[in-house]
């Protein structure tokens, strides 16, 4: 499937202002990027370390990378001179390492901690507490900016357990806020709508604008 121009305008046409879009590209050609490129997108996710750092090289240098996927700390050098922001830190181990990469090259960037709300043991994230240690220990690091919190739902047709997720998310985005977070992302394809409803100020889109994954 070529991508769902209509699909995109009429989505960016009815998102809230505060509600960023990034298109999750992830397995997708570099021609289907460029086509949501030059209807105005600029913020684009990937899951994968090489397949981002290769597609940073060939497409316009203006894109805003999300780093979206699980990233294990000995991949971190690869993404630290360019990504626009790492959604997923999902343990304080991988913050610290973010972290040093990001002093060797005078940087600070970016990050979203992420919560692990779903009831599949096989998503990623911290709990409650592990959150608030991260987010104490970041007062301390000079590479790493805290914007907020990010999460993934259960994989359902239920919804009211979605819904359920996405509040308790919310929630704690707000006991933990004190007035320097700026991003909650939280919803996809499936779900973005219920997210936007709960709160979040980003959703990750892949398939409704890209068609399903190769």
């Amino acid at each position: 499937m070529a991508v769902n121009t209509e699909f995109y305008q009429s989505l960016v046409a009815q998102l809230p202002p505060e509600v960023q879009l990034v298109a999750v590209s992830k397995t997708k050609p570099n021609n289907d990027i460029q086509a949501l490129y030059d209807l105005g997108q600029r913020d684009f996710g990937e899951n994968y370390v090489q397949e981002l750092v290769d597609k940073s090289a060939q497409l316009p240098q203006d894109i805003r990378w999300h780093f979206i996927g699980h990233l294990q700390s000995n991949k971190v050098k690869y993404l630290a001179p360019f990504v626009h922001l790492i959604q997923g830190v999902d343990s304080l181990k991988l913050l610290l390492e973010i972290n040093k990469q990001a002093n060797k090259l005078g940087r600070v960037i970016p990050v979203l901690l992420q919560m692990h709300i779903a009831q599949e043991e096989s998503k990623f994230g911290m709990d409650a507490a592990e959150l608030e240690q991260a987010v104490e220990a970041a007062q301390n690091l000079s590479g790493v900016r805290v914007d907020g919190l990010m999460g993934m739902a259960s994989f359902t047709h239920n919804l009211d357990q979605v819904k359920e997720e996405f509040t308790r998310l919310k929630y704690q985005y707000d006991a933990l806020n004190k007035g320097r977070f700026r991003c909650l992302s939280m919803g996809m394809s499936g779900d973005y709508a219920l997210a936007i409803a709960a709160g979040s100020t980003c959703v990750r889109i892949g398939s409704l604008l890209f068609g399903s994954r190769n």
